[in-house]
């Protein structure tokens, strides 16, 4: 019985810190792109929206997505798809994108913005460190608890 008291939140940390990692992740590919220097006119092949929630009496969130190609300074043909672009975006438009060059091209046509790629990425590590402390200090207080009830000789 006390397993699920150790599973559940190790569980819930391991999914959240696997979160942070790609938070950080992302962050560290998009400032990649912006900061190097390299740009390109992509054209917008796609463009569409998922939707979820709607459940019951929940709200709906629909995200925004683009399909975008563009061809790399050395040649590479690069296609890519990115959320929460632009609505005004739409099938057919050039963008200009910005791309960090390598094996792996990472690429976005999102603005640059340093400062609010910093705060979202802060606030979202924030919120996943409260969520592991709050595990951590559950799983440590079921520990004290249990062993104070193994002192008194159980119930």
């Amino acid at each position: 019985m006390d397993v699920i008291f150790y599973a559940v939140p190790g569980l819930i940390m391991a999914v959240a810190l696997f979160m942070a990692y790609r938070v950080v992740y992302r962050s560290f590919q998009m400032r990649s792109a912006w900061n190097s220097g390299l740009t390109a006119q992509a054209r917008c092949l796609r463009m569409y929206t998922t939707s979820h929630g709607g459940g019951g009496d929940t709200r709906v969130y629909t995200t925004l997505h683009h399909v975008y190609e563009f061809v790399t300074h050395d040649g590479r043909l690069v296609r890519f798809e990115e959320e929460d672009g632009p609505g005004t975006t739409v099938e057919g438009d050039f963008v200009t994108v910005h791309y960090a060059d390598g094996p792996q091209v990472v690429a976005t046509a999102h603005r640059p913005s340093h400062g609010r790629q910093a705060a979202a990425t802060v606030g979202v590590l924030t919120f996943l460190g409260v969520v592991v402390l709050f595990c951590v200090g559950f799983m440590t207080t079921y520990t004290d608890m249990s062993s104070g009830m193994d002192a008194m000789g159980g119930f």
